[in-house]
């Protein structure tokens, strides 16, 4: 059986091989900008379930008989908007002053696809996070690390702005962008009852 993991993060990417599963990777390549005014859980939903389907069109030719599951996520901050990924530093300095002494949610759209077959699970997992209340110095030199750009929310909670948070309630992996335990559990039994 096959495991493609339709990303390129590196975070996602970490967290399967560290559990045990070296999937095949194989990046889509679609447009990932969301209407601000969207729900964020439809829309978390909707833009996994379009990177499996890009990645299940892509490989089409290629299935055989082992069994391949293709597994699509995407992982917004939502306060007040669907927040993500900051393009330049004026937007992340904005992001983060905007989430500064302020809880906020963090979510993680996720499908998982048997290719070829038409059969497809989609699923959100949400986690609250709440930010202490940190300076513009602290802010600008988050930014001068480079670290906020290619994450939601502009920030890596496992990275150097981990030590602002002041809670959270949930799964912390949803926040690094992969909930890993929902995934395996949802994987687990899709496989299960495709066999």
């Amino acid at each position: 059986m096959k495991i493609i993991l339709a990303s390129s993060s590196p975070r996602r990417i970490e967290m399967m091989k560290k559990n045990g599963i070296n999937p095949i990777i194989i990046p889509p390549r679609i447009e990932e900008d969301l209407p601000s005014n969207m729900d964020p859980k439809e829309a978390v939903m909707q833009l996994a379930l379009k990177k499996a389907r890009y990645v299940e069109a892509a490989i089409r030719s290629e299935y055989t008989e082992e069994p391949a599951f293709i597994i699509g996520a995407d992982t917004v901050v939502f306060l007040d908007r669907i927040i993500g990924k900051p393009k330049d530093r004026w937007e992340a300095y904005n992001i983060l002053n905007h989430l500064r002494g302020k809880e906020h949610f963090v979510a993680t759209g996720f499908a998982i696809l048997k290719a070829g077959s038409g059969e497809e699970r989609v699923f959100c997992e949400v986690t609250d996070v709440r930010f202490k209340n940190y300076t513009d110095e602290e802010i600008h030199a988050y930014i001068d690390t480079d670290e906020p750009y290619d994450k939601a929310g502009g920030y890596a909670i496992q990275g150097a702005w981990g030590d602002k948070i002041e809670y959270i309630r949930g799964d912390y992996d949803n926040v690094v962008g992969f909930p890993w335990t929902r995934i395996k559990r949802e994987l687990d039994a899709f496989i299960k009852a495709s066999v």
